[in-house]
Parts: C-alpha cells; structure tokens; sequence
C-alpha cells in the first residue's frame, strides 16, 4: 500500500538527517548569540532613552530589538539556504534563499528539494519554530519590560495624597 510513496532506505537517511541536526545546532547557536545582543543592546538603549521618560523612547527600543531580531533570523536563513547552494539541492541562491524562508516561516514552497535532501525541507521548519519561539520570549521580556515601566510612571509619587479609599490593602486593618 506504501510503495511508491516513500523510496527504498529513504526513511534512514542517516547522512541527510545528520546534517539536518547539525545545521540546526548552528541555528540555535546563532540565534543564542543574537538574543544576547538584542538583550544587551535594548539594555544600553533604556539606559539613554528610559522606558518611562516616554511612551515613544520605550517603542523605539521595541522596534530597534525587532530589527536585530529579523536580521539574526536573516542570517540564520542565509546559513540554510548556504547549505542548499553548497550541497546542489538548489539551483541558485535566489531559489535557496526563497525556498529556505518560506520553509523556515513554515509556510511551505512550491519549490521543493531533491529527493536525497528534502527531508531538511522539515527540518528548516522546525529551526524556524524554535527560534521564533525563543525570539518570542525575548521581545515579551522587553514589552513587559517596557509596560512595567510605563505602569510606574503612571503611579502618583510616594507621598501624594490620594483622594480615595484604599481597598484590598492588609494595613486597612
């Protein structure tokens, strides 16, 4: 009922899935570098530009973070699509680099790989899903960063009166 579907030792494609294993230790290897510098980075920008001096100073970190993050996907996917070029499993690098985004977004191509490589084509995505994933966190840890900080300049200074009852206080005795 199988056959046809699935070539002969296909399914033990030892060689392909190593590389494919390889290949996605260097992606996360990159992306743990990148996330360092998008940590580093929008630390030394709050330190110019405070999240609570403005709701804008706060964005612009957010965006600039975002940025980095792209480009470390970017190269990431130019590191896959390297491997495309160098192994002849694409034809060129526009074709490599078309085919390994949409396959690392998980999208999906109408461009698809020799037989010999394309169980990398599952591969890439599930690079593509860590890594955002991880980039995920990242830009929460920085917007929550950044809500917390709006959160407190939006508090009254310590001392000024408030008009109304606290409720929920365990001092209201």
């Amino acid at each position: 009922m199988t056959e046809g579907i699935v070539p002969p030792g296909h399914l033990l494609a030892v060689g392909e899935m190593l590389w494919g294993i390889l290949l996605i230790a260097v992606t996360m290897a990159i992306h743990a570098f990148g996330m360092l510098m998008t940590l580093a980075a929008s630390r030394g920008l709050w330190r110019r530009w405070p999240p609570r001096s403005s709701v804008f100073a706060g964005v612009r970190v957010l965006i600039l973070a975002s940025w980095i993050i792209v480009l470390v996907h970017l190269v990431e996917i130019i590191v896959w699509a390297s491997f495309l070029l160098w192994r002849d499993a694409m034809p060129g690098a526009a074709d490599a680099f078309y085919f390994t985004l949409l396959q690392y977004v998980t999208v999906g191509s109408d461009l698809t790989l020799p037989e010999r490589w394309r169980l990398l084509g599952g591969m890439i995505a599930m690079a593509g899903l860590l890594t955002f994933a991880w980039s995920t966190t990242v830009l929460l840890a920085l917007a929550q960063r950044f809500e917390d900080a709006q959160l407190r300049s939006d508090r009254p200074a310590a001392g000024a009166s408030d008009s109304g009852p606290k409720t929920g206080d365990a001092r209201d005795g």
